[in-house]
């Protein structure tokens, strides 16, 4: 724990990647802490261990935190946790239990001894160091799409280790290294009642849409975004009942393959820049003040 402790404060000062991994902004969340301008990445990028509290997930997927996280542990029967370094091994109770499902399955595939598991969120969520605008409320989850052929990696080699690109035509078609285990595994996934969406390349999408036979319905979670070629991500729902946890809107109704195709044909063949378009702001830190009020509970329990 020491030299995580170490890690954390050696890359304090790094930028956070604008990765959102999102198809909509979150809606604006009631905060205590208003005055508070202390950088959020920095605190929570900091802090070696979860929280001693009842599990919770607060805030939004991308405007959050955790309590009382678990610990994917680093190796199981049917998966290991990737880059240790980061100590991003860290989700609700819910999650981490799927992660050992979705492994338990993966295991039952040709050529895949299970998953390597890419980051969850920190140990009390937050916004991270490096990376991710998304995984702070303990509910997401990157799955690599290196077919595991051994799991028992050392540390050293999960630091080194890289996954594997499964697109070409910068995201418009799968390339050779994607497979029919790859379809499979985001099948599974994606008809878990646990999950919300998922988020993949365009060309992936397009791909599972010209094969899938039957029950299509699954389909609808499996979201056209970019990036997502090295990994595929898994958000998975808000419990009921879990009051401070501010949902995602569900994916529009049906397949959603005809928005999955007009996100490759955009990628084709680009359609030319609106001259009255607004140029986005850029994306600023999030403080404290920006995170619901709990969050600072969650930051300074034991």
């Amino acid at each position: 724990m020491n030299i995580r402790r170490i890690m954390a404060a050696l890359t304090l000062g790094l930028t956070l990647a604008s990765c959102v991994e999102d198809d909509r902004s979150p809606s604006a969340v009631s905060t205590q802490n208003v005055n508070d301008n202390r950088v959020a990445k920095a605190l929570f990028g900091a802090v070696p261990a979860g929280s001693d509290q009842n599990p919770e997930a607060i805030g939004f997927y991308s405007r959050g935190c955790q309590a009382g996280a678990v610990q994917l542990p680093e190796t199981g029967p049917t998966w290991q946790a990737m880059r240790l370094s980061r100590n991003r091994n860290w989700a609700q109770p819910q999650t981490v239990a799927f992660v050992k499902d979705l492994s338990r399955f993966a295991s039952t595939m040709p050529g895949w001894e299970g998953l390597y598991v890419g980051d969850l969120s920190q140990p009390r969520g937050g916004p991270m160091l490096t990376g991710h605008a998304s995984h702070q409320s303990g509910l997401d989850a990157d799955i690599w799409m290196l077919p595991p052929d051994r799991l028992n990696l050392t540390v050293n080699e999960r630091e080194n280790i890289s996954s594997i690109s499964t697109r070409r035509a910068s995201g418009a078609f799968t390339n050779s290294s994607w497979t029919p285990q790859h379809e499979a595994l985001l099948r599974r996934a994606a008809s878990d009642p646990r999950v919300a969406r998922i988020f993949v390349f365009p060309g992936a999408k397009v791909e599972m849409c010209n094969n899938a036979t039957g029950d299509r319905s699954w389909l609808g979670k499996i979201r056209p975004w970019y990036g997502h070629h090295y990994h595929f991500h898994v958000r998975l729902n808000c419990l009921p009942g879990d009051r401070n946890c501010e949902p995602q809107d569900p994916p529009p109704a049906g397949d959603g393959c005809a928005d999955a195709q007009q996100w490759v044909d955009n990628i084709l063949n680009p359609p030319p820049p609106d001259p009255n378009a607004t140029p986005a702001p850029p994306r600023g830190e999030l403080t404290m003040a920006n995170l619901p009020g709990q969050c600072l509970g969650v930051l300074n329990a034991q």
